[in-house]
């Protein structure tokens, strides 16, 4: 398999990019463990979106419990010696956090996440997902999911750009840049190959994908 060089993917990116749907379609094609976020289990998300800073530190702990918790099961034994794609990275969990808290929450948010970071593994490869604030709106509004009713035109922007400083920085793991704006993983099994070709072509620790290079 091409892709036998990595045990660990991320595919990751802002609200709306498609990155559950590519991690789905990346494990199905490689035959991979497949781990994913449970938004839906956070009964704190549907207030957040409501009510942001007074129920963004609640949603916020919340999630990075359960994340640590699913990375921990990925470091087992059985699980460690199979190829697992997934559809979060621990190190961007501050990026919501300083979007979100207060000063004096965000202090305590600090202090916990550090405590818990180390316990993570990290990945071999970061396939981050870029499309404009437009089209992550839209698909958003497409999906149709009810708690996310709430988010604006305006959250999305502010949450790209949060996402391009935090992985022009970012040097944890090696990362696949891909803008998504005309690729669709999901319908068109071509883009999926392109994809998948470059991934295994990869031998930098930054490139880059856009369509028609």
């Amino acid at each position: 398999m091409p892709l036998a060089k990595y045990r660990h993917i991320v595919v990751e990116g802002p609200i709306g990019v498609g990155k559950t749907s590519l991690a789905r379609r990346l494990a199905e094609r490689i035959g991979s463990n497949l781990l994913l976020e449970r938004p839906e289990d956070n009964p704190f998300l549907p207030r957040f979106y409501q009510d942001m800073p007074r129920h963004a530190l609640s949603t916020q702990l919340f999630f990075l419990f359960q994340r640590i918790n699913q990375l921990r099961e990925l470091a087992q034994p059985d699980l460690f010696n199979r190829v697992t794609v997934s559809d979060f990275l621990l190190d961007k969990d501050p990026l919501f956090a300083r979007l979100t808290l207060s000063s004096d929450e965000w202090r305590l948010y600090q202090q916990i996440f550090e405590a818990l970071q180390p316990q993570a593994p990290k990945p071999d490869l970061v396939v981050y997902l870029q499309a404009q604030p437009e089209t992550l709106y839209d698909r958003v509004r497409r999906r149709g999911v009810d708690y996310e009713r709430p988010i604006t035109g305006e959250y999305l922007a502010l949450l790209a750009d949060s996402y391009s400083r935090f992985f022009y920085h970012y040097s944890g793991s090696p990362v696949l840049i891909v803008n998504s704006e005309r690729l669709n993983f999901v319908k068109q099994e071509g883009d999926l190959d392109l994809l998948l070709a470059r991934i295994a072509g990869m031998r930098g620790t930054r490139e880059f994908f856009n369509f028609g290079d």
